[in-house]
């Protein structure tokens, strides 16, 4: 049976307190399942950002249903017996409304604007998987004992304990990472690749059907028969002609207006009025498994129609 739709908003342009409880109190209203938050501290690409977990921490106190996650958090910034700490606690804060997305890090200015060193991309997915184990063990109540290449672990266990773990979140592009998921995560994230320089492709490629339905297929073979919820940030584009709004993503983006029919399929993008994007969505269940799509606050207002079409 499919799962039902979940749908989550992106709080990129919050920047104070204020504009924080003002966002998540209207994503609750409007009937958004998540708020999440992106785990950056340079102003590039997405502006200025709070810091995820405390902010998350503020707006449960502000909301009674709205579930709060992160999207993602860097693996390499924080050590995964610290985070599972802070993970229990923002989850026994919110009423178990918690969600923890994280990912293997790939801003590599942000690591040289920090100091920090930026490993070569093995290396930041091999820890990412172990960190995931130790979350899973820790985050599930279990005594943890670990020894692998990157963390040793004797022997511990979290408080508070959550009453149920809570959903890990992980975003991934290339075919380990996405394997990695599959095995690990609750909820997989599809994304474009990123690259060795430290940025995500925008190769026009990484978005087709084709390429989208392969990378379901290895989170699908690494599960090996486990319920995994598929997720997507998306793009919508409103406007009563799909196909012209279809060829103004495609010159805005670069692609130029040849790729008007490319954006069509693009599993990622969805354009036209409400019903047809809700129709859109219904079809890409049916064909690639996503339940769980994401927009950026900014279109949260005008994406919010297409929320009762898919959930009443």
């Amino acid at each position: 049976m499919s799962r039902d739709f979940r749908f989550g908003v992106v709080g990129e342009s919050i920047r104070s307190g204020t504009g924080l409880a003002e966002t998540a109190r209207r994503a609750e209203e409007l009937g958004y399942d998540v708020l999440t938050l992106r785990d950056h501290f340079v102003t590039e690409p997405f502006g200025d950002q709070l810091a995820p977990m405390v902010a998350l921490a503020s707006a449960a106190s502000v909301t009674s249903t709205l579930r709060l996650g992160t999207m993602v958090l860097s693996n390499d910034f924080r050590h995964p017996v610290m985070l599972a700490k802070e993970a229990a606690t923002l989850d026994h804060l919110s009423g178990g409304r918690f969600e923890l997305g994280i990912g293997a890090g790939w801003l590599r200015e942000e690591y040289e604007a920090a100091g920090m060193p930026f490993d070569r991309a093995g290396t930041r997915v091999g820890r990412l998987e172990e960190s995931l184990r130790i979350l899973r063990s820790l985050l599930g109540g279990g005594k943890t004992a670990f020894e692998g290449e990157h963390y040793r672990i004797d022997g511990l266990t979290v408080f508070p304990r959550p009453g149920r773990r809570p959903p890990l979140v992980v975003g991934a592009g290339s075919r380990r990472m996405l394997g990695i998921a599959g095995r690990h995560a609750d909820t997989v994230g599809i994304l474009p690749r990123a690259l060795p320089e430290g940025a995500i492709s925008d190769e026009i490629s990484e978005r087709l059907p084709d390429t989208i339905a392969r990378k379901v297929g290895w989170v699908r073979e690494a599960a090996e028969g486990r319920d995994v919820e598929l997720s997507m940030m998306v793009s919508p584009t409103f406007g009563s002609d799909p196909r012209r709004a279809a060829a103004k993503v495609a010159v805005t983006r670069g692609w130029g207006t040849s790729s008007a029919e490319a954006v069509l399929g693009m599993p990622s993008q969805f354009v036209g009025p409400p019903e047809h994007i809700a129709e859109q969505m219904l079809a890409r269940r049916d064909r690639f498994g996503f339940t769980y799509y994401q927009i950026s606050d900014e279109d949260m207002e005008e994406f919010a129609p297409v929320i009762p079409l898919l959930t009443a």
